[in-house]
């Protein structure tokens, strides 16, 4: 079976691009789940897929992030990657269907679990909100907060890669800079009646395709409003997800052993140049406190 991919809310699971691309695994949270059924449940993850890459962004609640740890600790465990990615909730559901669909291909575990980085590096995530005055995420300055009480008041804003932000109809360039390849763009309604993201942005963009989604929960509390249009853009193209991820070295981590591109393992955590301590040279696939 392919590396089990997970993720703490079902609504970050979004519709495979094809009939190949496998769901992902829900984690269910503290209050859905006693410590029993988490250990349980993620068990029985680790014995069919063999190892679980489980994505894990800041804005988490706390007691969802100690879990995951808790669970992972009490297991002693290598085989579980818990990834700090930091990207808003529809970009980071994006980096999930990216890592689902390379579950597929011919890449070992720790190879899909540090791709995570590389791949966030291409989704281009933002919204289009009624409000910036409680927007912490990116720098805004006191013009735009002025601006937020008027009630017609839009904003166009980027995330991740590069933070932009305007004001729609204003003197601002409002078209935030896209990505230079071939992406889809999905996005997904809140309170916010706007047709912007799909009539200019995706124009904008020169996107190949538009698939609206249903808002993640957690939107509102990221972006700090209700009234938005969330949006992220990424590759779609497995074939173009692979050739990105194979140009890339493979190296081994000094530290549990498992392969990986770039210069941290996703599973351990570790950076690829830390060599482990001289006394401590075990096999590979055996629990170990994180370095």
């Amino acid at each position: 079976m392919p590396t089990a991919i997970a993720v703490t809310s079902a609504d970050l699971v979004l519709p495979a691009p094809d009939r190949h691309t496998p769901g992902a695994a829900v984690l269910h949270p503290p209050g859905q789940l006693d410590l029993d059924g988490a250990l349980a449940e993620t068990g029985a993850l680790l014995e069919r897929h063999g190892h679980l890459v489980a994505v894990v962004p800041p804005w988490l609640p706390s007691a969802t992030v100690q879990r995951l740890h808790t669970v992972r600790a009490i297991l002693e465990t290598d085989r579980i990657a818990l990834l700090p990615i930091d990207l808003p909730p529809l970009g980071t559901a994006l980096l999930v269907r990216q890592l689902r669909q390379l579950t597929v291909c011919d890449f070992s575990p720790g190879v899909i679990a540090s791709a995570a980085r590389l791949l966030s590096h291409y989704i281009y995530a933002g919204a289009l909100l009624g409000s910036v005055a409680k927007l912490d995420r990116i720098p805004v300055g006191l013009k735009a907060h002025a601006r937020s009480w008027s009630p017609s008041a839009q904003f166009a804003v980027l995330a991740h890669p590069t933070p932009h932000l305007a004001k729609l109809g204003g003197q601002d360039k409002v078209i935030p800079a896209g990505p230079e390849f071939a992406t889809h763009l999905t996005f997904a309604r809140g309170q916010l009646a706007s047709e912007w993201v799909a009539a200019e942005l995706a124009p904008a963009w020169q996107v190949q395709g538009v698939l609206e989604n249903p808002l993640p929960a957690d939107s509102a509390a990221f972006w700090g409003t209700a009234k938005l249009v969330e949006f992220a853009a990424g590759i779609p193209d497995l074939s173009v997800l692979y050739q990105l991820v194979a140009s890339v070295r493979r190296e081994q981590c000094r530290w549990c052993g498992l392969e990986l591109i770039g210069d941290r393992c996703g599973f351990c955590q570790a950076p690829l140049a830390a060599p482990p301590p001289a006394d401590r040279q075990v096999p590979a696939g055996t629990a170990r406190s994180r370095p």
